[in-house]
């Protein structure tokens, strides 16, 4: 059974930074694509960053500047996602997901990933 769970998320001082963790089961880690999406209260959720870890493919979305870095730890079975300057826009619930045949790229955010975690809160205060 493939099982992601986010962690690391909480309240947090604007200007901080933070690093979230997804741990991922059940499926070939490397193999996957897994990426870092986020919804806002009361919007549509958006894509951040994903990742095959096989290849050291990353790609980011092009709204989101140079403060979120996405990487793993294959030994882990772990995709972390920092995040760094938070400001209270930044507030949101982050979910990790993973798909086997999605490439890394612009699909990650437009097709739609097949396993996702339950989601994780991070609140930025201000």
């Amino acid at each position: 059974e493939v099982q992601l769970v986010e962690s690391g998320g909480g309240l947090v001082q604007a200007g901080g930074s933070l690093r979230l963790s997804c741990a991922a089961s059940g499926f070939t880690f490397g193999d996957y694509a897994i990426g870092w999406f986020r919804q806002f209260p009361g919007k549509m959720r958006e894509g951040i960053s994903c990742m095959r870890s096989r290849e050291g493919s990353t790609y980011y979305a092009d709204s989101i500047e140079g403060r979120f870095t996405i990487s793993s730890d294959s030994a882990k079975n772990t995709v972390y996602l920092e995040i760094k300057n938070l400001a209270p826009e930044d507030t949101a619930v982050y979910y990790c997901a993973a798909d086997p045949m999605i490439d890394v790229g612009a699909p990650c955010f437009y097709v739609g990933m097949d396993y996702w975690g339950k989601g994780i809160q991070v609140t930025v205060s201000s």
